[in-house]
């Protein structure tokens, strides 16, 4: 007696049927994953918030600081008087790292002035030791800082110390220099924070 399954129709049919479910199956397994894969991409409100931000520097007059927000951060922007450009270079002797050699700095803050452009200085305004505001401090000489404080950034938390390119003095808690975000100039008067001159964020 001849088995019927054993017919090449029927194998065809068997060939066809696993292959048919098989299909579906996949169909189902990747029906199920998108959504899953879809959930674990940014929101808007999160990609917005890591969105470059754009200062125009005409409102930023000389000596003044601007504070802006990125990714959540505070960033400011530091025009620098020719008085506080001349200060700079008077005091490396007391900083513990005055170009910006040990820590994670991009390369263009490893010179005096830790800036695309002497005169604009642009830096997180978060202390390297435990994440605090430090306050801006331009006075040379402030009788609490002591006679040979050039100006710069205080930390009131812990005591830790920057000059007005954000380079950490010695002896004190915080580590490493102030960090300074990616940023890039279009234009005189343009600024943009959160991207560099290769529009890398």
């Amino acid at each position: 007696m001849i088995d019927p399954a054993a017919s090449p129709q029927s194998a065809r049919q068997r060939r066809l049927l696993l292959l048919a479910t098989g299909t579906m199956s996949g169909v189902g397994l990747v029906g199920t994953l998108l959504p899953f894969i879809a959930s674990m991409a940014p929101s808007d409100a999160a990609r917005s918030r890591g969105a470059p931000v754009e200062v125009d520097l005409d409102s930023v007059e000389p000596g003044s600081l601007v504070t802006v927000a990125w990714r959540g951060k505070p960033v400011w922007i530091l025009h620098r008087t020719g008085d506080m450009l001349e200060r700079l270079g008077r005091h490396d002797s007391l900083l513990g790292d005055p170009l910006s050699k040990k820590d994670q700095q991009p390369a263009n803050a490893r010179n005096a002035t830790r800036s695309l452009r002497p005169d604009i200085f642009v830096a997180i305004g978060i202390c390297t030791h435990l994440g605090c505001v430090p306050t801006y401090r331009p006075e040379a000489g402030a009788a609490d800082l002591g006679d040979d404080w050039p100006g710069g950034f205080f930390c009131p938390c812990h005591g830790s110390k920057f000059d007005l390119a954000g380079r950490v003095f010695r002896n004190v808690p915080a580590p490493l220099n102030l960090e300074i975000p990616p940023h890039a100039y279009q234009g005189e008067t343009h600024l943009v924070i959160g991207q560099d001159r290769n529009g890398n964020q």
